[in-house]
């Protein structure tokens, strides 16, 4: 981008690597610094050293799921926005232990339709620039 600008930073998490990497394309076209990876896991590590703005992450991964990760992101770097999304049943009985705890989340269910992701980042991180 030109001048002071910066580029919104957004994490795409799935360990389907077609949705990751195909998410990773369509928001970098529109103008993000857009990053994907696999696992919960691989998420935190990148986190450690990337800071992104918004990270957008599957319900359902291997090891760690998507609830799990995003509460610990949400612990460690609050100011990272957060979106989920799932096309799995077994999603409502996570999010509603989640909630039960405390924890509210943005959720999409799968599949989404680019336009609608981009609209939901696009919100989000607007939404987030006017709180600070």
């Amino acid at each position: 981008m030109v001048g002071s600008q910066k580029m919104r930073r957004v994490l795409i998490v799935d360990d389907e690597r077609v949705i990751t990497d195909t998410l990773v394309v369509i928001f970098s076209q529109y103008g993000y610094e857009a990053k994907g990876v696999y696992s919960a896991e691989e998420a935190l590590i990148l986190m450690q050293e990337w800071h992104p703005e918004l990270a957008i992450i599957d319900v359902m991964l291997p090891a760690m799921n998507g609830i799990d990760l995003a509460i610990r992101i949400r612990a460690k770097w609050p100011e990272c926005q957060l979106s989920l999304f799932s096309g799995q049943a077994a999603t409502g009985e996570l999010l509603n232990d989640a909630l039960s705890k405390g924890h509210t989340f943005n959720i999409l269910a799968k599949p989404v339709h680019p336009s609608e992701m981009l609209g939901m980042a696009d919100r989000l991180l607007s939404e987030a620039s006017t709180r600070h």
